[in-house]
């Protein structure tokens, strides 16, 4: 079993490799551009997921790097003007305000798609379609959020946040070959990591949970959701010593 750093290096070079459709011409500056920076936490737990599951990381790649470019679409679009307007990401300027908003638009417009192409390269289409349930929801997430629908906060980081990482578990299982019937505790334990993620995010950034919760509460809730993740591991029937690394890095995380 590879430990995480192992794990974000083969996903690092894979990304840095990744043939995008000549179509897309000089449109593909911007959208690497956009790829860079980032922990790869979804495809590193994508990888160990699959890797726990009997698969081997090189199988696996295509799903992760297919994660990364939907993640890497949601960021140039939730920081246009229109939306949440940082101009900053990852430590450089926002992917509009480097290539301008119209080319930031088509550029996330195409990371979706080039993740897309990259699930279907798989025999299975269920890669595809986790892929596609988990980027609908995190769309809805979004939507509430930009509405001011906040009523329900667990609701609106499950979506948002927590959609992608279940994918990120889901996926890894679908390219594993792990019979439906079998998946029960892997997406169990998927679940819980929006949620840890999410807390701790805003334990960082001094918002969202800690508004709500004040920062004693938010940390305690962080403490509560990593506990469950490790729980939930702990029902599954496989070496997931790695996996429990990563939840004891997201619980950690200082950045």
């Amino acid at each position: 079993m590879l430990a995480p750093d192992r794990l974000r290096a083969l996903v690092e070079a894979h990304l840095e490799e990744l043939a995008l459709a000549p179509e897309l011409g000089g449109l593909a500056e911007s959208m690497r551009y956009a790829l860079v920076g980032g922990k790869r936490i979804r495809a590193v737990l994508c990888l160990a997921t699959g890797e726990a599951a009997g698969a081997e990381p090189e199988e696996l790649l295509p799903a992760a790097a297919a994660l990364e470019l939907v993640h890497a679409f949601s960021l140039v679009h939730d920081d246009l003007p229109a939306l949440d307007d940082d101009p900053v990401r990852r430590g450089r300027p926002s992917t509009h305000v480097e290539f301008g908003e119209a080319v930031a638009v088509i550029a996330g417009d195409a990371l979706l798609a080039e993740a897309f192409r990259l699930a279907l390269t798989y025999p299975t289409t269920a890669v595809a379609r986790q892929l596609a349930g988990a980027t609908l929801g995190m769309i809805g997430g979004q939507y509430l959020d930009i509405t001011g629908r906040r009523e329900d906060e667990a609701q609106l980081h499950r979506l948002k946040t927590g959609c992608l990482f279940e994918a990120a578990v889901s996926c890894a299982l679908s390219v594993a070959g792990v019979p439906e019937r079998e998946q029960g505790p892997w997406r169990a334990f998927g679940t819980e990591l929006g949620p840890l993620f999410q807390i701790v995010d805003d334990i960082l950034d001094g918002d969202g949970y800690v508004e709500t919760h004040g920062l004693d509460g938010a940390r305690r809730l962080a403490d509560r959701a990593a506990e469950r993740a490790q729980e939930r591991l702990g029902e599954i029937e496989a070496d997931t010593d790695v996996l429990s690394e990563i939840v004891g890095g997201l619980a950690a995380r200082s950045a």
